[in-house]
């Protein structure tokens, strides 16, 4: 199948070496590869749930932006203040936005600059992105800090033995433009992939056009990627990677004297930097594969008015050591040491600037086995040592059993996420340097089926998780005591309990080869359980409980490929009185793509075909129905 959805431990997140998505072999339909740190593994060995989209399935959708893919996979809900390019969050399983880790080729992106730590889909464009995987549930054994609600793991175009071109353009509805590039190759014992990008477009209006907004916001972005591998010798390789973003949306504001949302002259610019080096070195006839890394990540945000509103920047640094030992058939152990140290500025209309540092080390080991056929259990545990707030232990365990050579799969796993305080909110003038660690623990049981030689494969799985010491703003107003002593404008405190529980079904079906037919239900029930709080036992903001995506594909003898999504999202609530409610909406997409030659291919899509009127945020905007049309290139 193109989408793969299923059961997915995380020994599989691990590895000595790189392996980027063309190095995945093609596998039959009872394996499932994994390589959120370049690693693979077999279904029969892993016990959490992961999604991976291939880049087959992401060249069929054609889809712009990486948020419009993530939202049609289970357990993922994304909401967007406007168009293309404007503020974009992504929860998995109910977890906040900023408890999700995004990576790139491996290198952790998220903004240490934003009040909450995390990152902003919103300038994300699939681009020469090839392979997306997502793991979800706390999962902070191998990923550390953030990965509570789970990961988001990005793989760009990677190099190839022989010379290869491959390019695309298109444009279509309010001006929209595109064109992406990547060559790559290897010459000798130099293995190289490069591209670059563009886009632009005249954009909707931030706030919603429906409730008056008539200001179309505009967007532009351009973007590279490069990727070098040296062979120095047959075990030993080094490694460069880097990933450059640079855009530039305009937004809509709340402008005096009613200071209500509506159209403004205002505008945002980002550049994110990502650069990665590491050796890789495979000792004992490559039993033994070791890395050793540099990853650097710096985001340069800017907002603007008349005049600048705000700037933030952010920067992280994480020399790590990871080291993959297969100790007998069946049984490999994975360990490593981190150091990350992050460091933030920011200020406000001209004001004076907030400076921020913290630093992070890390140890974390994991075993998998096999005692019996049929039989994985895995098993890890981490430990964190903040300078700020001190030490996080996490562990994890899962089982996974299969009875009849994969066709039946049967899992169950225990999983702990913990999220250490933004450098904002310990360090900022709202900062409170006594803050603990955001702290989760989950657990999720379920069975994958496949029948009729792989044609059919459906799969359910019952999770939840539990969220302890979340941290909220706290405001104040006199006689400032407790808490708010010298904090005037109010400060962070750990107060809020949440919940999340629910089921997640996947069906995928291959009737005949050329038509594939895939399709999944999610139901989450998150919920503030903060005791004596107001809002006790309310709907957390901006989670739909329910959302149903089917995708429909079918390739005509003649070579032309035609295809369908179907999605629906629930109703939800804006605020967290749920006082505020926003409607839920159902998305029709439609596309085709026609070979020319053997190198050409014209293609087209078709979004939200019926033209619905709706809202993921209340009175912001989303784009009606488009049209598009492309060509792609090959050689």
């Amino acid at each position: 199948m193109s989408v793969r959805i299923s059961s997915l431990s995380l020994a599989a997140a691990l590895a000595a070496s790189p392996v980027y998505a063309s190095d995945i072999p093609e596998t039959p339909d009872d394996t499932i590869v994994v390589t959120a740190n370049r690693s693979e593994q077999p279904l029969d060995r892993v016990g959490q749930s992961v999604s991976i989209l291939d880049a087959r399935e992401i060249e069929i959708r054609q889809t712009q932006s990486v948020a419009d893919l993530l939202r049609t996979l289970p357990g993922v809900t994304v909401t967007r203040n406007g168009g293309i390019g404007t503020s974009t969050s992504v929860y998995i399983r109910g977890a906040e936005s900023d408890q999700t880790v995004a990576l790139i080729d491996g290198v952790k992106l998220n903004d240490p600059s934003s009040p909450g730590g995390g990152f902003n889909f919103g300038n994300l464009l699939v681009g020469n992105i090839q392979r997306i995987e997502v793991l979800r549930g706390p999962s902070s054994i191998l990923w550390g800090s953030q990965a509570i609600g789970g990961v988001v793991n990005l793989l760009t175009a990677p190099p190839t033995e022989a010379l290869a071109v491959n390019a695309r353009a298109e444009y279509g509805w309010r001006n929209t433009g595109q064109a992406v590039a990547n060559i790559s190759g290897k010459a000798g014992p130099l293995s190289v992939s490069a591209g670059g990008g563009y886009f632009r477009s005249d954009g909707i209006s931030a706030f919603s056009e429906a409730r008056g907004g008539i200001e179309r916001d505009g967007y532009r972005n351009w973007g590279a990627n490069l990727n070098l591998n040296l062979a120095l010798t047959d075990a030993i390789s080094v490694d460069a990677r880097g990933y450059y973003s640079d855009g530039r949306v305009e937004i809509d504001g709340f402008a005096a004297p009613t200071f209500a949302l509506g159209d403004t002259p205002e505008y945002s610019t980002t550049r994110e930097f990502v650069g990665y080096t590491g050796l890789n070195a495979a000792l004992f006839d490559g039993r033994f594969r070791n890395r050793l890394g540099f990853a650097y990540t710096d985001s340069d945000r800017a907002s603007f008015d008349s005049a600048q509103t705000f700037a933030g920047k952010g920067r992280n640094e994480r020399l790590e050591y990871q080291g993959i030992v297969d100790i007998v058939a069946g049984s490999q152990a994975t360990f490593g040491l981190e150091r990350e140290t992050s460091r933030f500025t920011s200020s406000s209309f001209g004001g004076p600037e907030t400076r921020g540092r913290a630093q992070i080390d890390s140890v974390y080991g994991q075993l998998v086995a096999t005692p019996v056929t049929g039989l994985t259990l895995t098993g890890g545990l981490r430990h964190d040592e903040h300078n700020r707030f001190g030490g996080a232990t996490t562990a994890a365990v899962s089982g996974v059993f299969s009875p009849n050579d994969g066709a039946t799969l049967l899992r169950a796993s225990y999983s702990e996420g913990f999220k250490a305080p933004s450098l904002f909110q310990l360090q900022s003038e709202y900062g409170n340097q006594a803050l603990r660690p955001e702290r989760a623990h989950g657990w999720d049981a379920g069975v994958t089926q496949r029948l009729l030689d792989g044609a059919i494969e459906a799969s359910a799985t019952y999770f939840r998780r539990d969220s302890d010491d979340l941290i909220v703003f706290v405001s104040c107003a006199g006689p400032l005591t407790g808490i708010c002593t010298g904090r005037p404008s109010g400060t962070y405190d750990n107060i809020a309990l949440a919940t999340a529980q629910g089921v997640e079904l996947t069906l995928a079906f291959r009737p005949v080869p050329a038509l594939t037919i895939q399709g999944n239900y999610s139901h989450i029930d998150a919920r503030n359980r903060s005791p004596g709080d107001v809002n006790f036992d309310r709907r957390l903001p901006r989670r739909p409980s329910d959302s149903v995506t089917t995708t429909v594909d079918y390739s005509w003898p003649f070579g032309l490929q035609t295809g369908a999504t179907l999605t629906h999202v629930g109703t939800s609530f804006d605020n967290a009185s749920n006082a505020r409610r926003i409607e839920g909406y159902v998305l029709a997409d439609l596309r085709a793509a026609l070979p020319v030659t053997r190198n050409v291919e014209l293609y087209g899509r078709v979004e939200n075909l019926f033209d619905e009127r709706y809202e993921t945020i209340f009175r912001y905007g989303t784009p009606g129905r488009a049209a598009y049309g492309g060509v792609r290139v090959r050689y």
